[in-house]
């Protein structure tokens, strides 16, 4: 299922009732997501093409393809594509709020319920 976002868009490659989520994070040159941190969700970050940089707690990385970056529960992190570029994201179950501490877009914190529901929609062809 695609997703669009601000920044780019997503493409979820699991479905919910797995014990785990995996999508693809494609974010367009000079966009980033919000500065965040998760309540619950554990997730791993992969850059498979083009460059970016990750913010984690207070350190900048400029990310490598193809390692891994290990991302825990109340640990903030933002990532900024510096050229067009995608993500693979492994992580636990999409449960959980995504707390939203800065955003370009002027979103706030994303709720479980809320992701849910919009996600439904999405699968139902209510919503773009």
């Amino acid at each position: 299922m695609k997703i669009e976002k601000p920044w780019g868009y997503e493409i979820l490659l699991t479905t919910p009732d797995l014990p785990y989520t995996g999508k693809i994070l494609h974010v367009e040159a000079g966009k980033r997501c919000s500065l965040q941190y998760h309540d619950q969700k554990t997730e791993t970050l992969t850059l498979i093409r083009g460059q970016a940089r990750l913010l984690l707690d207070d350190k900048e990385i400029d990310m490598e393809t193809d390692k891994g970056y290990q991302i825990n529960p109340m640990q903030k992190h933002r990532y900024t594509a510096i050229t067009d570029c995608d993500l693979v994201e492994h992580s636990s179950p999409e449960v959980g709020n995504t707390i939203r501490m800065e955003d370009d877009y002027q979103r706030g914190t994303e709720f479980e319920e809320e992701r849910n529901l919009y996600r439904s929609q999405i699968k139902s062809g209510m919503t773009k």
